[in-house]
């Protein structure tokens, strides 16, 4: 309510009891004033900082941030630290779609923001435990955990307009593209689309011929392509595209498992074509009309999987 009703150009709030050293203030609003970032949060978990306190308490801290980057695919390092800035605008954006009121409340914000592209700047704190701390450590995990499985449902069901507000506020919205009818990205995305494919292109050669003697060529294509396929979709979501965490995965294997197929026509079609020309070709050639054919089966997974990224919130 406070940050609601402020007009400071930057937003800023830190634990009553004052465990931060404010000598983390001016790092923190810094990256927010200079325009680097839309928001920015102190951690305890980074290397350099320096903290204080029980065996418990840290357990808890970093667990609770395991499962945030585990389920929700959160990337920034301690969503509980009691010290964070952020834009004014960004917050009267943001804060509507954040429900909590209580302990949960900067993780939503945090979640939120990365979804739709913001920069999240990390501060590594001096931080010292109040040993008189009233919170209930038990009761606002179980309220956090809550609040995990709560925003699971709204990112699932669509009520957080995540595309909107990657559109309006996000990153991506600022860097035009550097070539004119070229998706932004898109180069990069093909460069890593490209390493990722002649990894799987020499394992599928590794596969096939390793088992074409004794299968015959037309299962050993099928074993091969099928094991590089779904060895292929996997890493493209990682490595390609950065998508992390088990959100869509099952639509973008079946994609895969598309473009899988389109490979399995053009290169048992492109086997059978050869073997009816030639019943004992030049290995050479089999070898030569496989790459070709498997180049074309790699432009349709590349656009197929694009598209599916695209659309993965």
């Amino acid at each position: 309510a406070v940050w609601s009703a402020s007009d400071a150009p930057v937003l800023a709030y830190m634990d009553v009891d004052l465990s931060t050293d404010l000598r983390a203030l001016l790092p923190l609003i810094a990256p927010i004033v200079s325009g680097h970032s839309d928001l920015a949060i102190g951690t305890r978990l980074a290397r350099s900082s320096r903290v204080v306190r029980g065996p418990k308490r840290e357990l808890i801290s970093r667990s609770y941030n395991l499962i945030l980057r585990g389920a929700l695919s959160a990337s920034f390092s301690d969503a509980q630290c009691g010290f964070k800035a952020i834009r004014n605008e960004v917050a009267h954006d943001l804060l509507p779609l954040v429900e909590d009121d209580n302990w949960f409340f900067d993780t939503e914000l945090l979640v939120i923001a990365q979804r739709v592209g913001l920069r999240i700047h990390e501060v590594p704190v001096d931080w010292v435990d109040d040993p008189d701390s009233r919170v209930d450590v038990v009761a606002t995990a179980r309220e956090d955990l809550r609040g995990v499985v709560r925003l699971l449902r709204s990112f699932a069901g669509g009520r957080i307009p995540v595309a909107r507000l990657r559109a309006e506020l996000g990153r991506d919205a600022e860097v035009p593209s550097t070539v004119p009818g070229v998706p932004r990205g898109m180069f990069g995305q093909l460069l890593r689309f490209g390493g990722v494919g002649v990894l799987s292109t020499l394992a599928y050669f590794v596969l096939y011929l390793g088992m074409r003697d004794l299968t015959g060529p037309q299962a050993a294509n099928l074993v091969a392509l099928l094991v590089t396929a779904i060895a292929n979709t996997a890493a493209n979501r990682r490595v390609t595209f950065g998508v992390r965490g088990s959100d869509g995965a099952l639509r973008h294997h079946a994609g895969g498992l598309i473009a899988f197929l389109v490979g399995l026509g053009l290169t048992s079609g492109s086997l059978w074509v050869l073997h009816q020309v030639s019943p004992d070709p030049n290995r050479g050639i089999e070898v030569a009309i496989l790459v070709l054919a498997n180049a074309i089966s790699t432009l349709v997974r590349f656009l197929a999987l694009r598209q599916l990224m695209a659309h993965r919130r």
